[in-house]
């Protein structure tokens, strides 16, 4: 089962940009089912639309072009962690109808990168990109997806227009 900060990015990412085209790792049924299965959930439609629905939510509440946070507490409105006692601690474990549970676990990791690394979830600065990251460097300033894809394919442009332009490189 793949939990955690995993979880968040890989429904946060299910989205991409390929070769310029829109995706989604949500359509068609059959492979969502098998991914969303794979993430640790059920893969059945009403799974799908709940993790679509938080999906979207949490694209626009990180890009800031809304801080509507509905589709979230749809799916929270009926989860609860019920603690257990064990001979190790005290387990939480999460209770949720079955096919919202996964959309609460893609939530509730949310919520934990956001307290635990302020600042540090975002989305790629490739406009035409349309993933997210979660920065782990030192300074903080980590800007693209991967550095190997869009990272390269921006310093590409910006060396280009300076060259064009007679500018030189900043810093």
């Amino acid at each position: 089962m793949v939990e955690g900060e995993e979880l968040l990015l890989a429904v946060l990412n299910s989205a991409p940009v390929i070769d310029g085209k829109p995706t989604d790792a949500l359509e068609p049924a059959d492979e969502a089912s098998r991914w969303l299965r794979a993430l640790g959930g059920r893969g059945t439609t009403a799974e799908r639309e709940a993790v679509r629905d938080v999906r979207d939510g949490l694209h626009r509440l990180i890009r800031g072009t809304s801080t509507d946070v509905d589709a979230l507490n749809a799916v929270l409105r009926h989860a609860r962690s019920c603690p257990t006692a064990t001979s190790e601690g005290v387990q939480w474990q999460l209770e949720a109808a079955s096919d919202q549970k996964l959309a609460v676990r893609v939530v509730l990791a949310w919520s934990t990168v956001r307290e635990e690394l302020p600042g540090r979830l975002r989305p790629c600065a490739n406009e035409a990109c349309n993933l997210f990251l979660v920065d782990h460097s030192r300074p903080g300033t980590a800007r693209w997806c991967s550095m190997a894809t869009c990272g390269n394919r921006m310093k590409a442009r910006s060396h280009a227009r300076r060259r064009r332009t007679g500018e030189t490189a900043p810093g």
